[in-house]
C-alpha cells in the first residue's frame, strides 16, 4: 500500500505564498518522477510542475517564474513553493508519484489540497 499525504493548501491574499508538501509512504521502493496538478471543476487535470529523481524540472507555461518545484529524495517527499499568487490559481492540487513498488511501476495520486487565492 502505497500513501501520498498532501499539505501546506489553504487560503491566501493574490501575490501571497503557500508551500505544498507531499510525502510518500508504504511500499514504494524507488520513485522516478514527482509532480503537482490541478484539476478546476469541470475542467481536465493539468501538469503544474514535475522534477525527476536527478532534478530535471518542467513547468507549465502559467507557473514559471512563479512557482518552484523541489523534492528530497531520501524523504521521498516534494514540495511546491507558489510565490506571487494569483486567484485563477484558485483550485485542487494533487500529488502524484511514479515510483516502483517491488514488482511494477506504478502511478500513485495524493487526495489534493485546496489552494485558494482571493482577490
Amino acid at each position: 500500500q502505497v500513501q501520498l499525504v498532501e499539505s501546506g493548501g489553504g487560503l491566501v491574499q493574490a501575490g501571497g505564498s503557500l508551500r505544498l508538501s507531499c510525502a510518500a509512504s508504504g511500499s514504494i521502493f524507488s520513485i522516478n518522477v514527482m509532480g503537482w496538478y490541478r484539476q478546476a471543476p469541470g475542467k481536465q487535470r493539468e501538469l503544474v510542475a514535475r522534477i525527476t529523481r536527478d532534478g530535471s524540472t518542467n513547468y507549465a507555461d502559467s507557473v514559471k517564474g512563479r512557482f518552484t518545484i523541489s523534492r528530497d529524495n531520501a524523504k521521498n517527499t516534494v514540495y511546491l513553493q507558489m510565490n506571487s499568487l494569483k486567484p485563477e490559481d484558485t483550485t485542487v492540487y494533487y500529488c502524484n508519484a511514479h515510483g516502483w513498488d517491488g514488482s511494477s511501476w506504478e502511478q500513485y495520486w495524493g487526495q489534493g489540497t485546496q489552494v485558494t487565492v482571493s482577490s
